[in-house]
């Protein structure tokens, strides 16, 4: 019996959505990652590109636990001499949440080409709204 390998052009592609209200960040960033991996799918090849689309709604209701609104920072660098930047989470949260979640999850993905072609495939709206209905997304419950 030889093993199935699946292959790039046959993989279908369905939407998922993920409402991220009360829900803890880390949770929903996993689920995310894991549906856009192909985790999910009873024919996951690594090696193959054959995740989905995910819709994550509510980003700004997401949830950090114990004292990570305070204490975790995002730290990035400019380039330059002295080009440290960091910004709170508190603040992140606030301002631009979207990019909050899509860090999480970008964390959770392979950091090659595979990885940063799922990446691509996720949408996240700080509200309850998206532009995705055309596609009939399927509600996905965070465990």
């Amino acid at each position: 019996m030889s093993t199935f390998m699946a292959k790039a052009e046959t993989v279908e592609r369905k939407w998922y959505v993920i409402d991220a209200e009360g829900k803890t960040l880390g949770k929903v960033a996993v689920m995310a990652a894991d549906i856009l991996r192909g985790k999910h799918r009873p024919e996951f090849t690594p090696h193959v590109d054959c995740g989905e689309y995910v819709i994550v709604i509510n980003a700004a209701k997401a949830v950090l636990t114990g004292k990570k609104l305070e204490q975790k920072k995002y730290r990035y660098h400019s380039g330059y001499i002295g080009g440290l930047k960091e910004i709170p989470y508190k603040v992140l949260m606030e301002k631009n949440p979207e990019k909050a979640i899509t860090l999480a999850v970008k964390g959770m993905l392979p950091h090659n080409a595979i990885g940063a072609k799922s990446l691509t495939r996720l949408k996240v709206y700080a509200g309850a709204e998206h532009n995705q209905q055309a596609q009939q997304p399927v509600a996905v419950e965070v465990k």
